[in-house]
């Protein structure tokens, strides 16, 4: 189930939304009746957490036994945890989890790619392939990467004494499988959400922000990433042999917009979600495209993730506190777990290898001669993030590599058969402009002009402007579904991570 599905929309959403409020009705009604109220909170867990399995089973159905699996378990060694705490079994228990939680990402995402790759090198070497027969293909449950990493993080979490360890099996389950992000983040760290799993309060004003977030992360999907995304596609699926550089920057453009407004849309949409029932979520992106170096990129990009990586992999592994061999060590393998938690692909590893390496360069050097470079330095980040969007884009290695000669003029195509005309057209065009002014924080600056208006008094100026906000957001939503009936193409890139 999608969040931009009507199904979604207009079916699973209002009954959910209808019976956790309802639960909060009831429970004042009987309150104001004098009567002893009921367990409201974890009553509306329970609602919460059947809810996130429907959703998850809606599309994987068995599969949703995986995800339960990953929750007993984990829910054991965060038990473990506690007990033993103080003792060489804390530890221990933490090792468990550990190998546990990759071991089930390894078997669900890694065994075909690990597999494959073993038969291709003992193929080189002369060993028969008949010796080492194909392995089936095996299903990816969708989301497996985001709820393991949570699942890891609770446990270190509570060995660290960052969070309390959770004792109540449904709240607990609730934290991994809570359908606003489960299935493409953000990752949501235990320490965040412990105390809201227990109390929280879903005001108006939140419901109201979170539908506004909501409406804008659809709109993010709808409207810009998957118009865009069609001629990224088209583009990326013609032979290499028939690419100019017009054409190869024309589709990686594309691209880098459609990963950005799904993903971020997505995010948005959790988010939002998150606010309707009461829950706060940590921003997920800021921005990314107006870094001035790969290093300020990430700081922006995927926040959840790149924050993981340094919280529960980069410092353990020491930082940057052992010397600049040992930091540079530690970036790279970083990013090269960082492509690989993204698919079970050469290319992927590659994507992440090539931000390392950059992420190394500008420590050893690079970046004060980018920091020289001033408002360039936005150019120099963003053709970087493009370039690396084309290892992350293409089916194989190969064709990434003939993709990037083309963006630097050493395409085969003639110009004549393919070339920009064919896919600029006026929505097109509008998609793209809407992508570029929306990556930038333009909408932030207006909020902190109408905040100053609020400030100076200027209350009918804001009245206006709040108006006009609610009537954007309404024709925002129109358009969105309106999209959603007649649109048959809308792919959710991060999906399958």
């Amino acid at each position: 189930m999608r969040f931009d599905r009507p199904v979604f929309l207009f079916y699973f959403l209002p009954v959910v939304l209808g019976l956790y409020f309802g639960l909060a009705a009831v429970d004042a009604a009987l309150a104001r009746a004098g009567v002893r109220g009921f367990p409201r909170r974890f009553l509306q867990n329970l609602v919460l957490l059947l809810a996130s399995l429907l959703f998850y089973a809606w599309g994987e159905k068995e599969i949703v036994l995986v995800m339960l699996a990953s929750i007993a378990a984990n829910f054991a060694f965060g038990l473990m945890v506690e007990r033993r705490r103080g003792s060489g079994g804390a530890r221990v228990a933490v090792g468990l989890a550990v190998v546990f939680n990759l071991g089930l990402l390894v078997w669900w995402k890694y065994a075909n790619f690990l597999w494959d790759s073993l038969r291709s090198l003992l193929g080189s070497a002369g060993v028969p392939a008949a010796q080492l027969p194909e392995l089936d293909p095996i299903h990816l449950p969708i989301g497996i990467s985001f709820f393991t990493f949570q699942a890891m993080s609770y446990v270190v979490d509570v060995h660290r004494r960052e969070g309390p360890v959770q004792r109540n099996p449904v709240h607990f389950a609730l934290y991994i499988s809570l359908f606003p992000q489960l299935i493409a983040g953000p990752i949501v760290r235990y320490r965040d959400v412990a105390a809201q799993l227990v109390e929280r309060a879903a005001t108006r004003a939140g419901f109201a922000h979170g539908i506004r977030r909501f409406v804008v992360g659809l709109g993010k999907k709808l409207l810009v990433a998957d118009t865009v995304g069609r001629v990224a596609d088209e583009i990326f699926a013609l032979s290499t042999g028939d690419l100019t550089a017009p054409v190869a920057w024309l589709g990686i453009a594309c691209y880098t917009l459609q990963i950005y407004f799904d993903f971020s849309g997505y995010s948005d949409m959790a988010i939002g979600l998150g606010r309707m029932f009461g829950l706060r979520f940590l921003e997920n992106f800021d921005y990314p495209y107006v870094a001035r170096s790969v290093t300020e990129f990430w700081r922006r990009w995927h926040i959840s993730l790149s924050s993981w990586f340094r919280d529960y992999l980069y410092i353990p592994l020491g930082g940057n506190r052992r010397g600049a061999g040992r930091t540079y060590f530690n970036l790279v393998t970083v990013f090269f777990l960082c492509g690989l938690w993204h698919g079970a692909s050469w290319s992927f590893v590659v994507w992440g290898l090539y931000h390392g390496a950059f992420l190394v360069v500008e420590r050893v050097g690079l970046g004060r001669v980018v920091e020289r470079l001033g408002p360039f330095r936005h150019a120099y980040a963003l053709v970087v993030a493009m370039v690396g969007w084309v290892f992350f884009r293409a089916p194989t290695l190969g064709h990434a590599t003939d993709y990037v000669q083309a963006l630097f003029g050493a395409g085969a195509g003639d110009g004549l058969r393919y070339h920009p005309g064919l896919w600029l057209n006026a929505e097109v065009w509008l998609a793209l402009l809407v992508g570029a002014v929306g990556s930038t924080p333009v909408l932030p600056a207006l909020g902190r002009w109408r905040e100053r208006l609020v400030e100076e008094g200027r209350t009918e100026l804001d009245l206006v402007l709040e108006v006009g906000s609610v009537v954007g957001v309404l024709l925002l939503f129109v358009a969105s579904t309106m999209q959603m009936a007649a649109g048959t193409y809308s792919p959710f890139i991060y999906f399958r991570f």
